[in-house]
């Protein structure tokens, strides 16, 4: 959705979508890497669930904004209970969750987000995933949209795109 609004009305804001493997420290290396030669303040990058911890994570080392759809919030404490076989929902990729996805998660995790004007957070209260009174504090001092209702896939986001796209070009 997002995609498609950015080639019909903002056709020369550049819009990537790289396909991040399923290990925590290789996603963030194709993260970074889409990210590289790129001016922090010409940067904001989008991310939902774990896609919203990365984005807080290349936001936090490149010093570039992000708005996170429902965002894993310190994922590694989340994460044991799903070890095992896995699927990519996106890719198809079959793949088994370890104990050191779980181990490189907390590894990069930062503790806080350092300066809260960078980040637009966006969640809904019925997230059946995760808690996103979690997100709320973690992203204190952070421009915050809190919807009552919805779910983990953020059913308010295709009425958001515009004014996302509006503030990751001004």
């Amino acid at each position: 959705m997002m995609g498609d609004y950015v080639r019909n009305y903002a056709p020369r804001t550049g819009y990537k979508v790289p396909e991040l493997h399923h290990r925590p420290s290789r996603a963030m290396q194709q993260v970074l890497g889409v990210c590289e030669g790129v001016a922090p303040a010409d940067l904001t990058l989008v991310g939902s669930s774990l896609g919203g911890f990365y984005a807080t994570v290349a936001a936090e080392r490149l010093g570039c904004r992000a708005a996170l759809l429902n965002p894993a919030v310190h994922p590694h404490r989340h994460f044991e209970r799903y070890l095992g076989h896995q699927k990519n929902l996106y890719t198809g990729e079959e793949f088994v969750l370890t104990p050191g996805h779980v181990e490189e998660l907390r590894a990069m995790d930062p503790p806080a987000i350092t300066r809260p004007g960078r980040y637009w957070l966006f969640v809904e209260t019925a997230d059946d995933v995760l808690d996103y009174r979690e997100a709320v504090a973690f992203y204190e001092g952070a421009l915050q949209e809190v919807v009552q209702g919805g779910d983990h896939s953020l059913v308010t986001f295709p009425e958001r795109i515009p004014d996302i796209v509006d503030w990751a070009r001004s």
